[in-house]
C-alpha cells in the first residue's frame, strides 16, 4: 500500500516556496535526525514537519475523519502515525531543536502560514503542533 507519497508532496513544496520566498535555504529529509524531517535548517536547528491532516490525524480537522470501515486495520495505523510523531518531536527538542508542524490545511491560507513561518524562523513561536489556522475555512491558495 504504497500509492501516498511520503515525500515532495503538495502541501510540502508549498511551504519549501514559501521558506525560499522568505529568503531560506533549507536542507530535505535529513536522515541524520530523528523523523527524517521534511525541512531542516542545520544551523538553526530547526525542523519542519508538514503533515496531511488525515494520516496524522490533525486534531479538530475535517479533513482528519476517521474511516468507517476496516477500524480494525486504520483505528491503530493512525495511532502509531501519532505516537511516533511525538516520540520524533520529543527527540529532536532533546537534541536542542526547535520543531514546527505544519498541517496540509493550513496552505489554504497562505499568509497566515507565512507568518507562522516566520515566527518560527525568528525564534518568536513556541514551536507546538497546534495549527495558528482554522483547520476547516480559508480559500485555497492561488499558484
Amino acid at each position: 500500500m504504497r500509492g501516498n507519497k511520503s515525500t515532495d508532496t503538495k502541501p510540502e513544496i508549498f511551504v519549501r516556496q514559501l521558506l525560499r520566498l522568505a529568503g531560506y535555504g533549507y536542507r530535505l529529509h535529513r536522515k541524520d535526525l530523528p523523523g527524517k524531517p521534511d525541512i531542516a535548517f542545520i544551523g538553526r536547528r530547526k525542523a519542519v514537519f508538514v503533515h496531511g491532516c488525515f494520516w496524522h490525524q490533525h486534531k479538530g480537522c475535517k479533513r482528519a475523519s476517521k474511516p468507517k470501515s476496516r477500524m480494525d486495520y486504520w483505528r491503530p495505523k493512525l495511532e502509531r502515525n501519532q505516537a511516533r510523531d511525538a516520540a520524533n518531536k520529543k527527540a529532536l527538542e532533546a537534541r536542542g531543536w526547535s520543531v514546527l508542524t505544519v498541517w496540509e490545511c493550513e496552505i489554504k491560507q497562505p499568509a497566515t502560514l507565512a507568518a507562522k513561518l516566520q515566527a518560527f524562523m525568528d525564534g518568536k513561536h513556541g514551536g507546538g503542533c497546534h495549527s495558528a489556522v482554522d483547520p476547516n475555512g480559508g480559500d485555497p491558495p492561488q499558484p
